[in-house]
């Protein structure tokens, strides 16, 4: 089916063609595939010279295993269960992360700070986390590395052990949000420049003015809500002694 997936009758196409030396342009018009998929399914199974059918259709079945292996989430972390429904708390996981995506994390980070955060502790080893979201160590490293900036999460030394741990906090979106006044202060700082630099009647100055007032005002907005929210949380806790 143009534009779908390749079949094992398209793959013999393409083996028979390049065999009488067609180009991919070619091959792409008879199939009815941009030449670039040509291309990329050649190039992926061997080249022009070693492309094969059979071995491309292995190839291309031993991949989409692979993938899906890889995409099956784990199975959540039950951390004490308290009589949850795992198959509830695996689908709010997934949920979670997608949102997290849209909101711009990339989906490795988004999964481990999902992984993280429905956990009753809080707190996972990078083993832990590499068993539940089966992936590599560098992986789940380059995302720890990048939460970590964003101020999502911290490490802490295993007590007896040489092994970190990766703790999240209660107060997690209140961390981002410092960490997002300190952007919004550096950018709103820059902008400020730029307006001198340009000046503040050109264009271009007027530009860099207009965008480092809007940046106060949202510094100043998010001051006011951490402000609030920690005057929330004090009472609560001098309410509940």
């Amino acid at each position: 089916m143009p534009g779908g997936r390749l079949t094992n009758e398209d793959r013999q196409h393409i083996a028979a063609w390049l065999a009488e030396g067609l180009g991919y342009a070619e091959i792409g018009r008879r199939l009815g595939r941009p030449a670039s998929t040509v291309m990329r399914e050649v190039t992926r199974n061997g080249g022009p010279d070693d492309y094969g059918a059979e071995q491309a259709q292995e190839a291309t079945r031993h991949r989409a295993r692979r993938h899906k292996q890889a995409q099956t989430p784990a199975p959540p972390i039950t951390d004490g269960g308290h009589g949850r429904d795992p198959r509830a708390v695996q689908d709010f996981t997934e949920s979670f992360t997608d949102l997290l995506v849209q909101q711009g994390l990339p989906r490795m980070e988004a999964r481990v700070l999902a992984c993280l955060y429905i956990t009753d502790s809080g707190t996972l080893t990078a083993a832990d986390l590499v068993q539940r979201l089966r992936v590599s160590p560098a992986s789940i490293s380059h995302a720890i590395a990048f939460l970590e900036q964003q101020g999502m999460l911290h490490r802490e030394r295993v007590p007896g052990a040489r092994r970190e741990r990766y703790v999240i906090d209660d107060e997690i979106w209140l961390s981002s949000m410092r960490a997002a006044v300190q952007m919004n202060e550096a950018l709103a700082a820059a902008s400020r420049r730029g307006a001198e630099i340009l000046g503040g009647r050109t264009p271009a100055g007027a530009r860099f003015a207009s965008s480092a007032e809007l940046l106060r005002l949202v510094s100043e907005a998010f001051r006011q809500v951490m402000e609030q929210w920690e005057q929330g949380v004090a009472a609560r806790s001098g309410g509940q002694q």
